[in-house]
């Protein structure tokens, strides 16, 4: 996107390319089209995407894909509970020069140096590691031995985990959590969409897909997403949705209180507007509006909002308390 363009140009031809994201990726990709929209706003954003689902529902893939379309590094860590930190960040290797006899450490970088990271089963992996991946997200800056590496840009981690499995596994707690912009759920795809699935061999699936003809530019991408303007109503609405989600806030109404343990933090209320940015760009659209509120609400808060263990024996879950709240307050 060049400056010399409009606005409304600018948009247009992000939308464009954001379209043609999506038709490459469907040349591997079948269905799931909501789960491909919600990682390309956590890419276009900036914010980092932990995606849940079980085993065989192209996860994995759909990161993959969305690299190669891009033409973006890409590197996967198939997390562990052996892992260690200098196996994600590097380390340093003694080295000899033959000619002189002298010895130096050199710093050799780990796959976390790359622009898309997948952290495939972080669940697996223990708190020591978990943290260090972490941190660098936060950052994204990795300090070893006193010596500063800046990630590049753009730099996004893709962690994956596994609902169903428990065994051997360390949970993320809520405050890592939180570090996570977009909690994408993958659903098992609809009958039709199995039916196109059933009859692919693993070895044509492994066919890569065309990369997009518009190469993005991700400074400007930033730039246009961060100066759309937001009215006070969008704003009042996203800080009210978080709010509301507190039990122990005076605007938590009594279904919040029975049911809910701990709600979303300020940085709930950041990602909103962020998210409702980037999905309006994605859109063509100027302005972002309730409605994009409404879209993204599931996605940025289903992994901050807590509902207590009598809540969910009855089988009250994050989502059923996010639905209520944007029934109730958008």
């Amino acid at each position: 996107m060049s400056e010399t363009l409009s606005e409304v140009e600018q948009l247009k031809l992000f939308q464009t390319t954001i379209h043609d994201i999506r038709a490459k990726m469907a040349q591997v990709i079948v269905g799931q089209s909501e789960c491909v929209e919600e990682i390309i706003l956590g890419l276009i954003t900036g914010g980092h995407v932990l995606i849940e689902g079980v085993p065989g529902l192209a996860k994995t893939t759909m990161v993959s894909t969305l690299a190669e379309v891009l033409q973006l590094q890409y590197q996967r860590i198939q997390f562990t509970p052996d892992l260690m930190p200098a196996d994600i960040l590097g380390s340093e290797i003694l080295e000899e020069n033959k000619a002189t006899g002298q010895r130096s450490l050199r710093f050799e970088k780990g796959p976390i140096f790359t622009q898309i990271l997948l952290a495939d089963e972080i669940n697996r992996t223990p708190p020591k590691t978990q943290a260090a991946l972490l941190q660098a997200m936060q950052e994204k800056f990795v300090s070893v031995a006193g010596q500063g590496f800046k990630l590049p840009e753009p730099f996004i981690v893709f962690a994956t985990q596994n609902p169903i499995e428990n065994e051997g596994t360390y949970p993320l707690p809520e405050a890592q959590l939180d570090r996570f912009m977009l909690k994408v759920v993958v659903q098992y795809p609809n009958l039709e969409e199995e039916r196109r699935i059933a009859p692919i061999s693993p070895r044509e699936r492994l066919k890569k897909p065309d990369p997009v003809t518009h190469q993005m530019n991700w400074g400007d991408c930033y730039r246009l997403i961060e100066q759309m303007p937001l009215s006070e109503t969008v704003v009042h609405a996203a800080v009210n949705l978080v709010r509301a989600s507190r039990p122990e806030v005076a605007e938590a109404d009594q279904v919040i209180k029975e049911n809910i343990r701990w709600g979303a933090g300020p940085r709930a209320s950041q990602y909103l507007l962020q998210a409702i940015r980037g999905l309006a760009a994605m859109r063509g659209e100027s302005t972002p509006t309730i409605e994009h509120l409404k879209a993204v609400a599931k996605p940025i808060l289903r992994h901050r909002i807590i509902p207590s263990f009598s809540a969910e024996a009855r089988h009250f879950y994050s989502e059923d308390a996010i639905d209520h709240l944007v029934k109730k307050y958008l």
